[in-house]
């Protein structure tokens, strides 16, 4: 199939001439392989040191940073999306894309040879300057090269590597810190990163955008200011930090100050970070809604507090509880690549929303019926269940949303939507964190007789190993006192998902565009003949 280069810098911003639209290029299995690769690498290094900080931390003599060694690379991650979305829409996506995939590896080079804990989390931050780009511009280069009904079973997958990240990360890291060392969960991107980055350079044929770019610095400062007020707030509040504590009122201040002034700039820029029209679709608005309080919410809280579950009431190790995560990404991909086929034949999508948060409700409350009597393979089916329920929905947002803008704006629809789930993943998680930490404390305090205390501390410094050295009646005390301070936590979240499946149902379907369709819909006038976009 040919493919004609897209001409650039459209008067009305309705995207390349009708003609000019590039057809999905007949290497494109090669290209997707790439771009499905350089995704799972930039998803999978949210979670692969997870396993791995104790060990970090104990070389690099770093206990007290050790939080930084994650939140540097979601920060970093967070901030870069809106700004990799606008600039791949301003300047092109080819050669956004290699300069991400060229940080992410220098990142993972500055983490392989850390001496330190500053160098390391500085590393972490370029890792994750790269990895928002590697996200966000993967799906952007896909809207590029096909239409949205064809494009809904590219998408499933896509968003599929998120749930296999989340498993296969914490894994990896365990084997490479037991079995080699930890520096190698850095070093193996590399020959992983660069495979991706030749591929994308030969293989996509993007056009360069020959406008002249004016870039929105005020609202990128004040957007970086406002999410790193917005994630530290979360995530010291309560934990490292009580709430009432003077930095933590700081920086909620500090974020609702920097996200008033963020969007105010927003108004006034000339090429918003985020522009503010996008916020008059109402099927951008929903869609980013409902991935904020489903997918964010539901997908995080499960994977952040079920292994520790699994290993606490079942006393399964670090590397066990991670298996047994794995029917969560039979379940996204045994949902995510049949319902993106038959979106494909259909060009309707409305339904699976809905049925994924009716599945995530049911999850959630089934969650809340655990006990610690109940087999681990009925965890395991419940596990599943979340994740079919996920598979349904999150790349049908993110479609749902590409197939309401133009290709012109499509990387900034993208990135935005991806940047207010991860805001929303973060406060979620962080809430669910505090209300379990809190009735945690509360339950050992009345559960664990005052003598007994001693041998099992506070609620911050429990952990698997320390609970099976404990006696047997005072092990099952404290099991069964985290038994009840989690499991009733998910009968909590039905009623938040049961907005979700309001907004579901509220959801404008918008039939996803075919070639033809998708031909018009981007039609409008060139102002200069088509200039192929050079490799970086």
């Amino acid at each position: 199939m040919t493919h004609a280069p897209a001409t650039e810098g459209m008067d009305n911003g309705a995207g390349p001439a009708a003609e000019d639209i590039i057809d999905k290029p007949h290497n494109f299995g090669l290209i997707f392989g790439a771009l499905m690769l350089t995704m799972l690498l930039g998803a999978l290094d949210q979670t692969i040191v997870s396993t791995a900080l104790p060990t970090i931390v104990g070389e690099l003599n770093g206990i007290e940073h050790m939080a930084w060694i994650t939140t540097a690379y979601i920060l970093a991650a967070t901030i870069g999306m809106p700004v990799y979305g606008k600039l791949g829409d301003l300047m092109g996506r080819k050669n956004i894309f290699l300069a991400g995939i060229a940080l992410f590896l220098v990142g993972s080079v500055v983490c392989g040879i850390a001496q330190n804990m500053g160098t390391l989390i500085a590393g972490r931050a370029l890792q994750g300057l790269g990895g928002g780009g590697l996200m966000i511009t993967s799906q952007a280069i896909i809207a590029d090269l096909v239409p949205p009904r064809e494009r809904a079973k590219y998408m499933a997958p896509m968003g599929a590597v998120f749930g296999l990240s989340s498993v296969v990360g914490p894994l990896l890291g365990g084997w490479f810190t037991d079995e080699h060392s930890w520096r190698w969960a850095f070093w193996v991107n590399l020959p992983l990163g660069i495979l991706a980055f030749f591929v994308a350079a030969v293989a996509i044929k993007l056009p360069r955008k020959a406008v002249q770019v004016s870039l929105d610095y005020l609202g990128t400062v004040l957007m970086a200011v406002a999410v790193t007020c917005t994630v530290l707030f979360a995530s010291w509040g309560g934990t490292q930090y009580e709430w009432s504590d003077p930095l933590v009122i700081g920086l909620g201040i500090g974020a609702v100050v920097a996200w008033v002034l963020f969007f105010v700039a927003e108004k006034r820029a000339e090429e918003p970070v985020i522009p503010l029209h996008l916020f008059r679709s109402p099927i951008f608005n929903v869609a980013t809604l409902i991935g904020m309080i489903v997918i964010g919410l539901g997908m995080f809280a499960i994977v952040g507090y079920m292994p520790t579950y699994l290993q606490m009431v079942y006393g399964k190790s670090a590397t066990e509880s991670g298996l047994l995560l794995i029917p969560m990404v039979v379940g996204i991909m045994g949902t995510a690549l049949p319902s993106g086929a038959i979106m494909s034949k259909t060009g309707k999508y409305k339904i699976y929303p809905i049925a994924g948060t009716v599945i995530i409700m049911l999850v959630a409350y089934l969650m809340s019926t655990l006990d610690v009597s109940d087999p681990v393979w009925l965890v395991c089916v419940y596990v599943g269940l979340a994740g079919a329920g996920v598979g349904l929905m999150m790349q049908t947002l993110v479609l749902a949303v590409q197939n309401d803008f133009p290709g012109s704006e499509v990387g900034t629809a993208t990135s935005a939507n991806n940047f207010f789930r991860e805001i929303g993943a973060t406060l979620g998680t962080a809430v669910v964190g505090a209300v379990f930490a809190s009735r945690l404390t509360d339950k050992l305090a009345t559960s664990i007789p005052a003598e007994a205390a001693a041998k099992v501390g506070d609620s911050d410094s429990l952990t698997p190993a320390l609970v099976r050295a404990l006696p047997t009646e005072l092990r099952e005390t404290v099991v069964n006192s985290y038994q009840e301070a989690l499991v009733p936590i998910f009968l909590y979240l039905v009623p938040v998902f049961a907005v979700g499946l309001v907004l579901a149902f509220v959801l404008k379907e918008k039939p996803l565009a075919d070639n033809a369709d998708w031909h018009a819909q981007n039609a409008g006038p060139a102002d200069k003949a088509p200039e192929p976009e050079p490799v970086a």
